[in-house]
Order: structure tokens, then C-alpha cells, then sequence
């Protein structure tokens, strides 16, 4: 069996969806696929609405400016380009519906399903004041040396 590991660095909706489609992909090939998200990427793992841990006390001012700037939920990150304040991104999302594209969730439930390993970075985490109650359910926390032990076995690193 082959092995895929994907960084996914970008919150940006269609990078999001481009790591997804090809996360499922190569699942759907019974490849073992690790996604392992970072930074910016962590936002499509927040959960959509707030949670007590996302204004909690415990995080620092500005760990609490980064939680209200940053969209929460796969369904709200912006397109990387032409987003036009939203519109292009629910343009987007009109042609994937009329050309019977999976949504964003739909591909994230698609790959937990296929049991592609997601993992949130806990450095990541702590820098952007991101806790694990905020983030969706089953998924695993590991730092960069667990990611390089997933890429060292795998024959494809991709960083999107």
C-alpha cells in the first residue's frame, strides 16, 4: 500500500478543497493518506460555532484577536483569489453544487470515512490560541516530528 502525506498550510477555500479532492482520491485508491494541518489550515478544522474555550481567560490577548479574526469552520474560509469580500467564494460554491461538486464538509466527511488521518499540529495550536475543544471531533494532535515520521514513509509530500 502507497502512502500520501499532505501539509496543509492554507485556509483558503479552494486550496482547502484541492487537498481534499486529492486526499480522497487517493484513499478512494486504498492509499494510506495523512493530512496534517498547520497555521492557517487549522481553521477549516474549527468548529463553526464559538465554544467557552475560544474566549476563554486562559488566552492571551492576542491569541483572542487571532480567534475572532480567523473564520471558523471549513464553509466560511475565503477563496485565494477573486473573493471579492464573499461573493466569489459563493459563486464557487453554485457551480460545484450545479456541476454536482462535493462541498468542502461533504469532502471532509468523505475522507474521515475513508480513514484519512487528520492531524492538527499542536505548536500550531498553541501560537494561534486554538484548543482542541474548538476543533471538530476524532481527530489526532502531534507536532512536526510525528508529521516527518508520516512523510518518511510515504512516496508522496505534498504542501498545499
Amino acid at each position: 500500500m502507497a502512502k500520501k502525506t499532505i501539509i496543509v498550510f492554507s485556509g483558503e477555500y479552494d486550496k482547502l478543497m484541492a487537498a481534499f479532492i486529492i486526499a480522497n482520491g487517493a484513499a478512494a485508491m486504498d492509499d494510506e493518506v495523512v493530512l496534517f494541518f498547520t497555521f492557517w489550515g487549522l481553521n477549516a478544522l474549527r468548529k463553526p460555532e464559538a465554544t467557552p474555550s475560544s474566549v476563554s481567560a486562559t488566552k492571551s490577548g492576542l491569541q483572542r484577536m487571532f480567534g475572532r479574526m480567523m473564520a471558523r469552520g471549513p464553509e466560511r474560509q475565503a477563496l485565494s483569489k477573486m473573493n471579492f469580500v464573499g461573493v466569489g467564494q459563493r459563486l464557487m460554491k453554485r457551480v460545484m453544487r450545479d456541476e454536482n461538486v462535493m462541498s468542502l464538509t461533504e469532502l471532509i466527511d468523505s475522507a474521515r470515512e475513508q480513514g484519512v488521518k487528520i492531524i492538527a499540529c499542536t505548536m500550531s495550536m498553541d501560537v494561534m490560541g486554538i484548543r482542541k475543544e474548538e476543533l471538530i471531533d476524532d481527530i489526532e494532535y502531534a507536532g512536526v516530528a510525528a508529521y516527518l515520521g508520516e512523510a518518511d514513509e510515504s512516496n508522496v509530500n505534498l504542501f498545499i
